[in-house]
């Protein structure tokens, strides 16, 4: 992954001297803003902390920290605020196996889940994998990132907040179905993906480019989830005054149709 991001800055007139030793790549935008791009994790490891030291420093010397949303003061999604269809009744036969089968594996019984949204009910179950995986949410990059910035006193901006995932997840066509079913039919290959992005951050010497990442969203969703994010996200940080930037985004928003370096590129050749 770091060397695809080195060629993709390289190819936009973008890449710093030095490239750092993490998924990041730097730009410079047309109106002033200067942003270091960071592909960030949401659920990491105990050897993924501290955070690498250049980017400490880049944090020590912003103007401003730039987050999809602060997860340190997020309410848990995890909540049921609403009641939903039974998932026994929107699932096939074989998709409710395979559900049972996830939850026997992950220690979550299907009936405690089965009054959830799907959406609900997929991020629960997605959850759990990490967890078994051994990632927890306080060794995520940017939730590390964010405490720096608390510390600091370094001002925060929300690309959407809490609120805004919220309500996208819950307008999700069919109550999210899609996304749990997807989480069903992908899930070794989710595992494998998760592996996958952690090299990125603790053996960042390591060969993944050649690794083609998989495709573990239905192509409505990857749109939805994706691509049409990625587009609000150009326009906000195109809009943002003269400054040095950094910005954490979730590293798979760095890859992709759509992807948010090459919108960022798009809107600046605009």
């Amino acid at each position: 992954m770091l060397k695809h991001l080195r060629r993709l800055g390289a190819l936009l007139g973008f890449i710093p001297a030095k490239a750092p030793a993490y998924p990041a790549i730097d730009l410079a935008l047309p109106r002033g803003p200067r942003l270091h791009l960071v592909g960030s994790i949401h659920m990491g490891s105990p050897e993924m902390a501290p955070l690498p030291a250049a980017l400490t420093e880049r944090l020590s010397r912003a103007d401003a920290l730039i987050v999809e949303a602060d997860i340190t003061c997020a309410a848990s999604p995890f909540e049921m605020t609403q009641d939903a269809v039974s998932l026994r009744e929107v699932l096939n036969d074989d998709e409710w196996e395979q559900l049972c089968q996830r939850g026997a594996e992950t220690g979550i019984a299907p009936e405690n889940i089965d009054g959830f949204a799907p959406w609900r009910a997929a991020l629960m179950l997605q959850a759990q994998q990490a967890h078994q995986l051994g990632l927890r949410p306080d060794y995520g990059i940017d939730y590390q990132m964010l405490r720096q910035a608390h510390q600091q006193g370094l001002k925060i901006i929300e690309l959407e907040g809490a609120a805004t995932q919220m309500a996208l997840l819950e307008n999700l066509p069919e109550g999210g179905i899609a996304l749990l079913r997807d989480t069903l039919t992908h899930w070794h290959t989710n595992a494998r993906l998760l592996q996958t992005m952690l090299g990125w951050w603790l053996s960042p010497g390591a060969e993944q480019e050649k690794i083609a990442l998989p495709a573990t969203f239905s192509a409505g969703l990857y749109q939805i989830l994706m691509e049409h994010r990625n587009q609000q996200w150009r326009d906000i940080l195109c809009a943002l005054p003269q400054g040095n930037y950094v910005v954490a985004v979730g590293a798979l928003h760095l890859f992709g149709t759509d992807n948010l370096p090459e919108l960022l590129l798009n809107q600046g050749a605009g």
